[in-house]
Parts: structure tokens; C-alpha cells; sequence
């Protein structure tokens, strides 16, 4: 009798519900799978914290608590900390529809100024030469676009357009579309490698296998576009395996993971001292690229930068050296390694 329905919430430890309701939220505004996980692992740790309370029982004084934790004891990064902060801000904005006050007493975590890791182009010659074929094509591809690892693994055969050497980037980070460049020099790489897709793409239709993940909601409104051609993976994977959300065997993109493994592995063969990522092949991408004169603004758009000033960072790259000025001693010619007797 009486009870609101705050006090009908019981704590987190024996409401497992609430995750669910998490889940279900999240998959409505199409959140990614890794996002989901993400999030989900930032508030379990967000309530074991606060010894268990159920967050409508907390707030903004135990979120800026619970942050400031994460950047004076766990010393964290200041990403690391932006990405717990915007878990809690989707629990409760989101799922519990609870306004918080601006979250102004928090310890923020400190944003370290670093530069990016560029590769010669030597290097990336080394690179490529110490990669086996199919991991060899992902990673060429990636520094021939600037594309991000998962663009590329979740690259569909649609997005392909060989006439006009461009590669359409669907729902790429912040769920932004963009047009990424096609190398012409791997056309027909790209061409022999939709061909082997193709036998497996064939194979799962004469098995009567269920069709390929489909974003947001199309699977729902085109039923029948999963089994489409033009849906199926660029990189498919060789094995099926189960979707972790509806349970289907199916068959999905290759494995990120094995991609990055692999690059590690290269860069090691390949004598490179510099810590090396898929990632990296992105960065090499914009700077090489303002090494050959092409404008700030083009290069943001392709890589998909929403601030210019993410991309600025790469002019500093490119005027190693102190801004590009040439050190006295390399000027002066006479210089011996011993002085004149």
C-alpha cells in the first residue's frame, strides 16, 4: 500500500532485470554489440562500487565520486574515463530518465598531448612484405583508404564502387556515413577476393544457411535482404558462427582481432621498433597524404573527422623537426668529427 515505484526497486544484486532493460535500450538506438558490452561492464562497475545500491538510489554525487576514483586511484586515461562517464550518463538519462545536474566536482583524468605513429613509407613496404595474402589485402586497404579496422572488416559488397573508386563507409563511429577512397592498384585484389566471398556466399544459399547480420532495423522491413549478394561481407569468415544477440548460426565478417594479431606479428618480422596497430596504417594514411600537398579539409573529410582540429594533429607530424626547420648543424657543411689540428 503506498509504494512508489522507487521503493518497489529493489538493490542491483538481485535485480539482474535491470540489465536487460539496459540491453533492450540500447539495441532500440542501435547501439554496436561492443558499445553494448562496453557499457554494460561500466555500470556493473559503477554499482559494485557504491557497495550494490540500485542507481536510482544514487546520483550525480556518487557518479563524480565513482570518476574521480577512476582518475586519482585506477589512473586512468582521460578517454577511458569520457567513455564510463557516458555509460552513466545512459543509464540515467536513457533508461531511468533521470536529469543531472552538471557533473562539475569530478577529478578529471588528464588528456596527454601525444602524436600519432606514423610509418615511412618503407616501413609500410616492410610491413606488407612480412603479411600472408588475406591479412596483406586488409591491411593495403587500409592505408590505401584511411579506413578505421572495423569500416573494414564490416565492409559489404555493396559499398564497392570500383567505376568510381570510392568505398561508401556505412554507419562508421559516431554512426556516420562518408565516401572513403578505393585504391585503383587493388582492384583486382579486391576483385578475386569477392570472388572467393562469392563461393561461400552461394554455398550458404545452396545449404539454406540464414542470411548475414543486418544493421538497425532492415532486417525486419527487407527480410529477404540478409541473403542478398550485395549484403554479404567483403572479408567473410571461413567458419559459422552464432550471433551473441539472437542466437543464430550464421555466417558474420572476419575476425578484427585476427587482423591485428597478424599486423603485430609483421611488424615484428619486419625489424619496425615503433608500436605498430591497424590503426596506425590510418595514421600513415593522413600524413602521407599532406606530405603529397593535399588540403587539411579534404583529408578530415576522409577520414570522417567531425573537428578539424582531430586532424590538425597530423601537421604536426608532418613539421617533425621543429616545425619543419632544418637544424643548424645539418646546414653546416664543414662540420668534422674531429677539430683541425
Amino acid at each position: 500500500m503506498g509504494n512508489t515505484a522507487s521503493d518497489a526497486v529493489i538493490t542491483a544484486s538481485k535485480h539482474p532485470g535491470l540489465f536487460q532493460v539496459i540491453r533492450e535500450h540500447l539495441r532500440v538506438k542501435h547501439y554496436s554489440l561492443r558499445t553494448e558490452r562496453t557499457y554494460l561492464g561500466w555500470i556493473r562497475q559503477f554499482i559494485r562500487f557504491h557497495g550494490k545500491r540500485h542507481p536510482r538510489e544514487m546520483g550525480a554525487p556518487e557518479i563524480e565520486a565513482f570518476l574521480s576514483y577512476l582518475a586519482t586511484h585506477r589512473n586512468v586515461s582521460a578517454s577511458t574515463q569520457n567513455q564510463a562517464l557516458a555509460a552513466l550518463l545512459f543509464l540515467y538519462q536513457a533508461v531511468l530518465e533521470v536529469d543531472l545536474p552538471w557533473l562539475d566536482k569530478v577529478t578529471r583524468a588528464k588528456q596527454p598531448q601525444r602524436l600519432p605513429v606514423v610509418l615511412a613509407t618503407s616501413e609500410i613496404d616492410r610491413l606488407l612484405f612480412n603479411l600472408a595474402d588475406g591479412h596483406q589485402l586488409m591491411a593495403r586497404l587500409l592505408y590505401g583508404s584511411g579506413m578505421r579496422l572495423m569500416e573494414c572488416v564490416r565492409l559489404r559488397i555493396k559499398d564497392l564502387d570500383f567505376a568510381n573508386r570510392q568505398i561508401m563507409i556505412r554507419g562508421g563511429k559516431g554512426n556516420k556515413d562518408r565516401v572513403a577512397l578505393l585504391p585503383g592498384s587493388l582492384e583486382g585484389e579486391l576483385r578475386d577476393q569477392l570472388t572467393r566471398a562469392r563461393t561461400l556466399w552461394e554455398g550458404d544459399r545452396a545449404q539454406h544457411q540464414p542470411g548475414v547480420e543486418m544493421p538497425d532495423a532492415l532486417a525486419r522491413k527487407y527480410p529477404n535482404a540478409a541473403k542478398q549478394w550485395g549484403w554479404f561481407w567483403v572479408f567473410p569468415a571461413r567458419e559459422m558462427s552464432r550471433d551473441p544477440r539472437t542466437g543464430i548460426i550464421r555466417r558474420h565478417h572476419t575476425h578484427e582481432q585476427a587482423l591485428q594479431r597478424a599486423i603485430k606479428r609483421a611488424a615484428a618480422a619486419a625489424g619496425i621498433p615503433k608500436p605498430v596497430s591497424t590503426h596506425t596504417l590510418r595514421h600513415s594514411f593522413a600524413t602521407h597524404l599532406l606530405e603529397s600537398g593535399y588540403d587539411i579539409r579534404t583529408i578530415q573529410e576522409l577520414l570522417g573527422h567531425r573537428d578539424l582540429k582531430t586532424t590538425m594533429i597530423y601537421t604536426h607530424v608532418l613539421n617533425r623537426g621543429g616545425r619543419g626547420v632544418v637544424s643548424p648543424l645539418d646546414r653546416h657543411q664543414s662540420f668534422q668529427t674531429k677539430p683541425s689540428q
